[in-house]
Parts: C-alpha cells; sequence; structure tokens
C-alpha cells in the first residue's frame, strides 16, 4: 500500500515526505507498515490503461508542431477564412498522434512485461513461524527471507546467517558493477549463531536504525539493537539487490530496503526524455517559421486590404460581397485564410517522415551481422529509435573500464624465471610469433589436478619444470603458498578457488597447472602437491598485503623443517629489499619487466629469504608483543614487516594480463582520429586504471606528460590542477573564457560555454576519486574542465557513481557538445542517463546497464561503427532530408506568396487542390525517404579508413541555422524563377492551331509540373548513392504524377465528380505544346545552373574532407580490411602495476582457528569443533574485513 500510495504522490507532483532515518523491526509487520515503506514491486513503465491516453496526447501535444497543427484545424472547420478541406490536416494529424501512440504503447507494454516478471519471480519468506515461498512484489521491509545457491538477492538485505564459515557468503554483482569476480560478505557474530533454525529466526525480533535509501553502492551506515545490545553495520554485512548467490548454500537476511528503495533502482537515476540537437534546432526552426509565417500573412492581409480599398470596387457588380464585410474585416479574415493557404512551410509529413527515416536507420543497426556477437548470440539493438543522427555528431565519450573495455578475466602470461623470459613464441629467425586462439596449447594431460580452462602456449617451461629445475620449481611453489586464496572442493579432484583479487586467482591456478597445486588450508597448515607429491607445510606468519606496503609474504616451514619466506609485490618494492648478490639479476628482470609493462601486463616481483630457526623464535615472540599491544600496533607490526622482509633472493616475475576485449585498442585509436575524446571513468585503483590505459593506448610513452592528481585538499587539488594547465598552456590566462549565450525554444535558456584551448603536444591526466569529488565542487569545476579538457586523455579512478554522473553533466553544462557513455553495469546506469547517448554493453557481466541504455551491443569494439559508419550515416541522411525538405516546401509555399500579388490577395491557390494535397503525401514523400534510408557518401570500409570524416557531424557543418537561411534563399531565388517564367512564357500565348492556352488552369498545370521536375532533378544532385530503390522512386513518382494528373483532368472524372475535378482536358490540351515542355526545361536550367556552379567552384576553391575523400574513392580501389599484425614490442620505462586487489588483505582471516568450521548440518558433520575464537565468544574481531575498504579510511 505504501508503495502505491508514493507513486500516486510522485505521479500528482506531491512528493512524500523526505525520510531521514529508517527504523525497523524484524518479524513484525504492523510495526514496520506503520512507516509507509515501499514494498519490493517495481514499476518501470510510464502509463497504465486509464493514463495512457490523457497522458500520451499530452506529451504529444507538448510538441509545438503537433499544437501548431490542431489549432489549424480548428482554423480549417471555419468556413469563412478556409480555402482548403478540413480533413486535409486532420488525417494526417490523426495518423500522426496513432503511429507515435501506438510506438509509445509497445514500448510500455514491454516495460509492463519485464516488471511483471521480476515482481513474479518467487522466494522463501519466513511469516507466522513457517517457510512460505512468496512473489518478490510481496516482499515487506523487515520480513525475513531465505536465499538458495544460484538465487537472485530479493531486495537489500542485512546479512543473518549462512551455510558457510564464518557467515560469510559469496556473491556475484555483475548487475551492480560489471565485476565477475565474487565480492565475499559476512554476517555478525550474534546473528549468525541463529543458523537455519526457523524457530530461532522466527523469535528473532532485532531493530535496524539506518541510513535513508540512497545510490551509493559501496557505503552503509546502521546500527542493530538486539537485547539491549548494539552492533554497528556497514556495507560488509549487507547483499544488495541485483547480486546473485554463488558457491553459498543457503543464507538468510533481512529486508532493509525494498523495491524503488534499493540501491540498484537508486542508481537507475531519473530516466529524461533524450531529444536530439536537431529536435532542439528543429523547435527553434520551427518557432522562427511561425514567426515567418505570420509576417507573410500579414503583409498578404495589408496588401488585401489596399487592393479592397482601391481595386475591389470594380468587381463587386459580378462578386458582391458578403452583409456586414467591409475591407478591414476582408484584410483580417485573408490573414487567416493565408495561415492556411501557406501552413506548407511546415507540413505535418515532416514529423512522419523524420520519424520513418529514424526506424529505418534503428532497423540497420538491429541487423548488422559485423555487430552480432556470436560467442554470445548478441545482435546490436537500437533500444531507442529518436537518437539516431546524434551517433554522428559524438564529441566525448565516457567509458567505464572492467567489463567494458576489458573482460573482467585475468590470464598468466608471461614470467620470468632467474633471468629467463616465458610466455612467448619464436620462430627460426627469432621473431616474435603472434598468439592466437588457433596456436598450438600446453598439454597439461600429465597433470590430473589442472585447470581444464587453464591455457599456456610456450612448451619451454613446462619442460622446465619437468626437468626438476630448482629455480622454476620454487618459483611455482612460492604462488602456491604465497597467497590467501580459500579452496573449496565439492568433489575429488575438482577445485575452486575463492580469491579476494581475480589477479591472485591467476597466480595459483597457474601454479596447479605447473604441477605445484594449492590444496587445502588449515590456520596453521597449507598444503600443496607439488609435481603429484602430497606436502605440507606449517603456515608460521602470514605478512599481509596493504596499499602501503605493496607486497605480501607467508613464512612457512617445510616437512624437513626449513623455514622460509616467500615474498611477492610490486617489482619497485620488492627490488629495494633485496640482497646484493642479486644485481646482475635485476637487470635482466628489469629489462623483462618493462617488456612486459610495455604490453600493458600487471606484474609482480618474487622473492624468497631462508630464515635461521633462532631468529624466527625471537621475531615470533616479539610479533606476539606488537600484536597485543593497545598503542601503536600498526606501526610496531610494519617496523618487523620491515626487518624480516630484507635481503630477499629475487626468484622472478610475473606478467599477469587483465584481457582487454578484442580490438579496444584499435577501436580508441580510429575514435581519437576522429576526434573523438575518450574519457575512462572507473571504480577501480589508480595502478589497474593506468595499467589499462597503457594497453588501450589511450596513455603513450611519447606523450609529453601524464599529470596525476591525488591531493586530499581542496587547496591541494586546486594547486595541482593549475600546475598542469600552466605547463601545457603556460599563456593561458588564469580565468577561464565563458561565453554566455541563449538557447531553446524562445531563447528561455542561458548556456555556458568554456572555449577550447590550444595545446602543443599530447598530455594525459589521472585523477583519483577524492581529488575529483573536491574538484566537482562549484569552485573548482571550471578548472579541472579547462585542465582535463586539454588533454588527450583522462582517467578517473575510484570514483562513484553519482561522481560518473557528474563528470557526464559538467561536459555537457560547460562544452555544449554531445555525449556518449558507454558501461555495463548498474553502477554506470547514472552515467548512461545523464550523457547524451547511453550505451550498454550486454553479455555475462549483466544487463542493468542495457535496461536503461539507448544503443547495446556485445563488444565495446563494435563502438567503432556504431560511430563511423551508422552514426555518420544517421546524420548526414537526416541533414540532406531536412535541407531538401524545407526547400521544396519553401518553394511550394513562395510559388503561392508571389502569386498573392496577381490574385488580388484572395488567399487563391496557385495550383490544383489535389496537387497540393498529393504533393507531400505521394509525389515527393518516397524520393526523399530513399535518399535518407540508402544514401551515403562512401561505403563502410572508406569510412575506417578515414575517421576524419566524422569531424563535420560534430560542427554542424551539414545541418545549423545557417544552413537553413541558405536553404530559404535558395528556395525563394528558385520559386520566383518557377512562378514568373512560366507566368511570362504563359502571358499572351496560343496554341499551335491559335486557340487561346493563357487561362489560370494551364498556368497552374505548368507551374506545378516545374516544381515537380526541379525537386526532383535537386534531389538527384543530393543523391550520392544510387540504388534500383532510388531510381524506382524517383522516375514513379514523375511517372504517377503524370497518370493521376491525366486521369483527374479528363472528362470522365468531370463528368462523375464536376465540382471535384474542375481542371477538365487541361493536361492533354497543355502537355501537347512544345514551348510548355520548353518552359520546364528552362526553369528547370535556371533553378538547378546555378547550384551546380556553386558547387563546382567549391570543389575547385574549397574542397571539405568528404569532396577529398570522394575524389580518392573514383580514383582507388576499395581498400582492403585492415591486417591483422603482430602488435610491436613496447619497452615501458614506467613503474609497472602490480596485480593485487585494492584493498587490503586477510590474512587473519585464513590464519583465523575458526575460518574452515562449516555450521552443523544434518547431512554434514562438523568439521572442526573449536569455540574458544574471539568470534565464538562474541569479541571483537581484530581481523580485516574481506570486501574493500573506503579510500578515505587508508589515506589517513
Amino acid at each position: 500500500m505504501g508503495s502505491v500510495v508514493s507513486n500516486v504522490f510522485q505521479r500528482c507532483g506531491k512528493p512524500a515526505e523526505q525520510e531521514v532515518e529508517r527504523h525497523l523491526r524484524a518479524n513484525d509487520r504492523p510495526f514496520n507498515l506503520s512507516y509507509n515503506y515501499t514494498n519490493n514491486a517495481i514499476t518501470t513503465s510510464k502509463y497504465n490503461i486509464f493514463t495512457f491516453l490523457p497522458l500520451n496526447l499530452f506529451e504529444q501535444f507538448g510538441r509545438l508542431a503537433n499544437t501548431y497543427f490542431l489549432f489549424l484545424l480548428l482554423l480549417q472547420l471555419i468556413p469563412q477564412i478556409s480555402s482548403l478541406s478540413w480533413f486535409t490536416t486532420a488525417v494526417p494529424l490523426m495518423l500522426v498522434l496513432s503511429i507515435t501512440a501506438v510506438k509509445d504503447a509497445s514500448d510500455d507494454i514491454n516495460r509492463h512485461k519485464s516488471d511483471k516478471q521480476v515482481n513474479n519471480r518467487r522466494v522463501d519468506v519466513l511469516i507466522d513461524g513457517e517457510l512460505r515461498s512468496e512473489r518478490w512484489m510481496n516482499v515487506q521491509v523487515g520480513d525475513i527471507i531465505k536465499l538458495e545457491n544460484n538465487q537472485f538477492v530479493t531486495a537489500d538485505l542485512l546479512l543473518l546467517s549462512s551455510s558457510e564459515p564464518l557467515n560469510l557468503v559469496y556473491v556475484e554483482t555483475a548487475e551492480l558493477d560489471g565485476e565477475t569476480n565474487l565480492k565475499v560478505k559476512q554476517a555478525l557474530t550474534v546473528t549468525g549463531d541463529l543458523g537455519d533454525s526457523v524457530d530461532a529466526l522466527a523469535g528473532f525480533n532485532g531493530e535496524v536504525c539506518c541510513e535513508p535509501p540512497n545510490n551509493r553502492l559501496d557505503k552503509f551506515k546502521g546500527t542493530m539493537t538486539l537485547s539491549g545490545q548494539g552492533y554497528s553495520l556497514d556495507n560488509d554485512k549487507v547483499l544488495l539487490r541485483g547480486c546473485t548467490l554463488r558457491n553459498t548454500e543457503w543464507c538468510f537476511g533481512l529486508v532493509i530496503f525494498g523495491g524503488p528503495d534499493t540501491k540498484l533502482m537508486q542508481n537507475s537515476g531519473k530516466t529524461t526524455l533524450k531529444r536530439t540537437s536537431i529536435d532542439h534546432l528543429m523547435n527553434v526552426l520551427v518557432l522562427s517559421i511561425f514567426g515567418f509565417l505570420a509576417a507573410m500573412c500579414t503583409v498578404m492581409a495589408i496588401g488585401n486590404a489596399i487592393w479592397e480599398v482601391q481595386e475591389g470596387f470594380v468587381f463587386t457588380p459580378f462578386l458582391p460581397r458578403e452583409p456586414g464585410i467591409n475591407a478591414a474585416l476582408s484584410s483580417f479574415l485573408s490573414f487567416w485564410s493565408y495561415v492556411i493557404v501557406l501552413n506548407t512551410v511546415v507540413p505535418i509529413s515532416l514529423y512522419v517522415s523524420v520519424e520513418i527515416i529514424r526506424l529505418g536507420n534503428s532497423f540497420y543497426i538491429d541487423w548488422d551481422r559485423k555487430m552480432y556477437y556470436p560467442k554470445s548470440d548478441t545482435p546490436a539493438q537500437a533500444r531507442t529509435t529518436t537518437l539516431n543522427e546524434e551517433l554522428g555528431q559524438i564529441k566525448y565519450i565516457f567509458s567505464d573500464k572492467t567489463g567494458t573495455l576489458t573482460q573482467n578475466i585475468m590470464t598468466f602470461n608471461k614470467c620470468s624465471i632467474n633471468g629467463k623470459s616465458y610466455g612467448e613464441l619464436f620462430d627460426f629467425a627469432r621473431q616474435r610469433v603472434e598468439i592466437t586462439e588457433k596456436t598450438e596449447k600446453v598439454n597439461f594431460e600429465w597433470n590430473k589436478l589442472a585447470d581444464p580452462k587453464f591455457s599456456f602456449h610456450d612448451h619451454s617451461l613446462v619442460e622446465t619444470v619437468k626437468e626438476g629445475n630448482l629455480e622454476a620449481q620454487a618459483f611455482f611453489r612460492l604462488l602456491a603458498l604465497c597467497h590467501t586464496v580459500m579452496p573449496e572442493e565439492k568433489k575429488e579432484g575438482e577445485l575452486h578457488y575463492q580469491a579476494q583479487s581475480p589477479d591472485e586467482g591467476a597466480l595459483v591456478t597457474a601454479a596447479r597447472n605447473f604441477g605445484f597445486v594449492f590444496r587445502s588450508r588449515t590456520p596453521e597448515t597449507i598444503t600443496v602437491f607439488e609435481m603429484g607429491e602430497k606436502v605440507v607445510y606449517e603456515l608460521l606468519a602470514v605478512l599481509d598485503f596493504n596499499n602501503v606496503r605493496k607486497r605480501m609474504s607467508v613464512i612457512v616451514r617445510s616437512p624437513e623443517g626449513k623455514l622460509t619466506l616467500f615474498c611477492k609485490g610490486a617489482d619497485t618494492i620488492i627490488f629495494e629489499r633485496l640482497h646484493s648478490s642479486c644485481d646482475s639479476l635485476v637487470k635482466v628482470t628489469t629489462q623483462h619487466l618493462n617488456e612486459y609493462a610495455g604490453d600493458g601486463l600487471r606484474t609482480l616481483a618474487l622473492a624468497y629469504k631462508d630464515i635461521d630457526k633462532n631468529y624466527m623464535e625471537d621475531w615470533q615472540q616479539r610479533h606476539h608483543e606488537a600484536s597485543c599491544a593497545m598503542d601503536g600496533r600498526e606501526e610496531m607490526l610494519d617496523e618487523l614487516y620491515e626487518e624480516m622482509e630484507k635481503d630477499l633472493m629475487l626468484l622472478g616475475a610475473t606478467a599477469v594480463e587483465d584481457k582487454l576485449q578484442d580490438g579496444v585498442p584499435q577501436t580508441i585509436e580510429q575514435l581519437a582520429k576522429a576526434d573523438i575524446k575518450i574519457w575512462v571513468l572507473t571504480g577501480d585503483k589508480q595502478e589497474t586504471a593506468e595499467n589499462i590505459g597503457y594497453s588501450c593506448n589511450m596513455l603513450r610513452e611519447d606523450m609529453k606528460k601524464i599529470f596525476i592528481v591525488a591531493a586530499n585538499t581542496p587547496e591541494g587539488v586546486k594547486e595541482e590542477l593549475q600546475n598542469a594547465r600552466r605547463e601545457m598552456c603556460p599563456e593561458a590566462a588564469d580565468e577561464p573564457t565563458v561565453v554566455l549565450d541563449r538557447a531553446g525554444l524562445f531563447w528561455s535558456r542561458k548556456t555556458e560555454t568554456v572555449q577550447d584551448e590550444k595545446v602543443e603536444g599530447d598530455y594525459g591526466l589521472i585523477i583519483n576519486g577524492h581529488s575529483l569529488a573536491y574538484a566537482l565542487e562549484k569552485d573548482l569545476q571550471l578548472e579541472l574542465l579547462r585542465t582535463a579538457c586539454m588533454c588527450q586523455t583522462v582517467i578517473c579512478c575510484r570514483v562513484t557513481p553519482l561522481q560518473k554522473a557528474q563528470v557526464v553533466q559538467l561536459v555537457k553544462k560547460y562544452k555544449q557538445v554531445i555525449t556518449l557513455a558507454i558501461g555495463d553495469g548498474a553502477n554506470d546506469v547514472s552515467m548512461i542517463k545523464a550523457a547524451h547517448i547511453g550505451v550498454g554493453i550486454s553479455g555475462q557481466e549483466g544487463m542493468q546497464a542495457v535496461l536503461s541504455s539507448d544503443f547495446s551491443f556485445a563488444q565495446f569494439r563494435y563502438l567503432q561503427r556504431l560511430l563511423l559508419v551508422h552514426g555518420r550515416w544517421s546524420y548526414l541522411r537526416m541533414c540532406k532530408f531536412l535541407q531538401y525538405f524545407f526547400y521544396k516546401n519553401f518553394i511550394f509555399t513562395f510559388v503561392h506568396f508571389w502569386y498573392a500579388f496577381f490574385c488580388g490577395f484572395s488567399a487563391q491557390t496557385v495550383y490544383d487542390e489535389w496537387f497540393i494535397t498529393l504533393y507531400n503525401l505521394m509525389y515527393t514523400a518516397l524520393p526523399i525517404l530513399a535518399l535518407s534510408l540508402f544514401d551515403q557518401d562512401v561505403n563502410d570500409r572508406w569510412s575506417f579508413q578515414y575517421p576524419q570524416l566524422y569531424t563535420p557531424g560534430q560542427l554542424n557543418l551539414y545541418f545549423s541555422k545557417k544552413a537553413f537561411v541558405r536553404c530559404m534563399l535558395h528556395s525563394a531565388y528558385s520559386s520566383l524563377i518557377l512562378f514568373f517564367i512560366p507566368w511570362a512564357a504563359m502571358q499572351d500565348t496560343v496554341r499551335d492551331d491559335g486557340k487561346d492556352i493563357a487561362d489560370y488552369q494551364s498556368f497552374a498545370l505548368l507551374a506545378q509540373t516545374s516544381l515537380l521536375v526541379v525537386v526532383n532533378t535537386q534531389l538527384c544532385l543530393d543523391t550520392y548513392y544510387w540504388t534500383a530503390v532510388n531510381q524506382f522512386f524517383v522516375w514513379g513518382s514523375l511517372a504517377a504524377y503524370f497518370a493521376i494528373t491525366f486521369t483527374m483532368y479528363s472528362n470522365g472524372m468531370f463528368l462523375i465528380f464536376t465540382s471535384s475535378f474542375p481542371f477538365m482536358g487541361t493536361a492533354r490540351n497543355s502537355l501537347n505544346q512544345p514551348n510548355v515542355w520548353l518552359t520546364i526545361f528552362l526553369s528547370t536550367l535556371l533553378c538547378i545552373l546555378p547550384v551546380v556552379a556553386i558547387r563546382f567552384i567549391n570543389l575547385q576553391i574549397r574542397p571539405t574532407i568528404n569532396d577529398k575523400v570522394r575524389h580518392k574513392v573514383r580514383k582507388e580501389a576499395l581498400p582492403a580490411p585492415a591486417p591483422s599484425r603482430i602488435p610491436a614490442r613496447r619497452i615501458s620505462t614506467r613503474k609497472s602495476g602490480y596485480a593485487f586487489s585494492h584493498s587490503q588483505g586477510f590474512g587473519e582471516l585464513v590464519t583465523s582457528r575458526r575460518f574452515l568450521l562449516k555450521r552443523p548440518l544434518k547431512s554434514r558433520p562438523v568439521l572442526y569443533a573449536t569455540t574458544d575464537s574471539p568470534l565464538a565468544q562474541n569479541q571483537p574481531q581484530h581481523y580485516r574485513t574481506i570486501t574493500e575498504e573506503p579510500e578515505e579510511a587508508q589515506s589517513r
């Protein structure tokens, strides 16, 4: 009921009272319903059966043109001023409204179906002491629900208990952030003790007080009160709607937020009606045309008044005025009569045609096989049909990283062991061989525990390990021991690793395949199968990873009693702690690391150290004392870690690939050539984002400088931004140049545009999330925008979903350019909705972004085809259509204007009424539709060959206010020719047989025939790409005109419908005269010749990029598809990124004495019965949590 009430308030424009704090009680529906919290039903539809007609008509008549045509229809119902029948406007208007309504209804029905499918999913809810299967929509805040493995999380839940050790659950968050690696959540111990006991859970009456609904995916604050005791709640204890439960048999959760209040739905953002820049321009032009129409009608009305006074009395004997009508009233009525006659300057068919063209171009995207991804059977999809031409005007692209640029798959790619690099293949000439899917893979069948999905191509590494090479075996032994991965083996030999980061999982899997299989662990031991033999190591200490140390170590005792420290970390950190005897090996390994960094790989250096037994005992004692210290514990532990991790012996380095989607670097290179700027907005840490920047060729070694903004204060951020700007452009003014202007309908919207500043050379900018938060504040945002827009590449790290949207809105507001946002997770939805165009990546990473997008496809590389081919063609076609449409209708209307001076300003039409009716409906509709659907200046291969062809769209060169004025002037000139040449030719003219031909009907036929020939010839000049359809429509429309004209002007039609077809015999009497055809030819020549001449002169003097490429197309053969080439080896001297998770490690968790404890089940015995851990006794838990810690906390 609360949902209904809130929805009603929302629809009525009276928002419900703002929620400040949420208070709920478990298993107490009456208490929770008193707060009117929304239930779990979601509604994404706009209409219902009762509101559809009024709301849809209200929206449609919100368009200025539809309101205008309705007004016109009302005028035509007044006999005194109407010279045209009312149905000439009513039928097209009803057609337009009906087509749009059907389209809107179809879209909304699909939304209803989607909502119904989600709302009717089933989940077990604890009601009245028993579990009942309920629909999602019936779940209420405060309910306790049970989830099972692979189920979607129903609502935002407080995790109460689970089947896993330490009350952990594993969730996949692909729908939220596009990441497919599992995240770990953990319940409070006090609720974890409830287990799966229905009676205990039914008796649970904890009260939760927490933050109100919001869209922050990474934060949650609240407290739970149980039996008078308060417990702190954070994001680690909450399961969000949109996640999927994985590798967890069951869990119970308390519903905190339901339906529209969930963070998933809160991140969906406000759905706004997106209109293209051409739509906005058309609104302004239509308004201008209305003003021009009113001016013309005023001139006609004044002319009518003058004519009535000076000449009208001569005609009153045989054309008497109606009673009560004088010259003034006649002038007033003629004004409205001319509004009807001249209304063709804005014909209603314009909007019908625009929708048809957009629909057709949308189908091209849907049908494009080159944007179809067969692996996931995913075609490209135009989810909206109103934004196609905007794809040809994109200036800024805002992209997510994980799942958009990358596949979110980490692969063990290369390694360096004892100075030798492995992982590359060479031919006999020692040239690198490209590794493809067809390249022979290493056969791991000798290892029964190998992961069948793991692939490696360098056979020499396997042979080295098999030969018993001590360094190689030590290398993989380190990878099998030095980590915090948790193994899961449900069946014998089927190992599944739960890793804190996908990097660690890739390294442990690599060790597994090369014969060092991490099999199991207890808090004190690690069991590894080394080349088939079981070896149990005693785990003495874990020196955990954090963002300051940038390394982790383990100290183990082998079965022989040998003590060893194994360490892995960032190469710069490890090299500082090596023994001097490793200097020569460091040089070789550094060279390998630079090569790996040049390939964009994420690297780690590996080292070990043998430890003396006596020293270890002393160190352990001091470590224990430091761990128990109340003050300065972290500093004391860090000193001990530093002391231990000295004089290490280097083993080598690993290189893990954060696998890019296919074709990403090439796509980014093409888009950069098209002068499109790409900004990456990612939640990842700086090192990861920087690595991907180099892999994608967004960041390059040849850039002049890459600026990093990472200050923690507003003053520091401002200083770093200003220093970067001054270095790039020393002569730039301190204050930005902001141009104030007005735009929009009635010029009511103020715009501020920050001017671009020229910079010599390419620069890059990397900014952290906490710095970005300060930079987006009002007094710093222009400084951020100036500095960022000077750079070729901008990467924003650790950003929240809200910050992504803010960055997009900042560029939209101050650059007045078209933006596109592309992403794949719920954290990208607000960005996708904020941009002019939203693109969703569909596939395994989740569908939340796709559902909110305007276009979707499966791979980032398809973006270049969407923009450079479909977008450019759509923009070109729409601009040609508008120019031609306004041209042909202005000619048509201006001829009426000139004719008014010869008919006493009486609002008489110059053309036959049937020609007026069919001109836009039949004679000129299909040829321009064919051009607008099939025309292309160059084909898709040439479009890829010359991405620079895209730039005119960014500058609005093909259709703008200036182009519209030129079109009007061209139409005015042509209309003068089309009226006065036939008028002069027909005056005092006789037929071959001496009979008179100078009559109104013959003149009307000559004028309309000349008009139709001219506009079709102009269309032929504008057509670049001829197809059979174009030919058929052009010649067919002319043939249809003559066929219909001869039929309507025949004796038979006159005899049957005398009043409707008065032009009897006009066609056969006029069109058999040579001078009539000569007049048509002369009119056409005089209209077309200046156009041809001007275009020829421009082609010679000021050729556009389009002209140059089309000239090249005629001279050269079709370019072949770009050959796949082996990427050139790029050596990098930058500090390579290290392959660790963002967050602090959970070494203390894996050494917890209870981390493997399984809850007692009927079918599963207790593995360990220890009850002396802090958790069991509900004491403070000192180990670090699994999910990532907010960066603000880490920086303190």
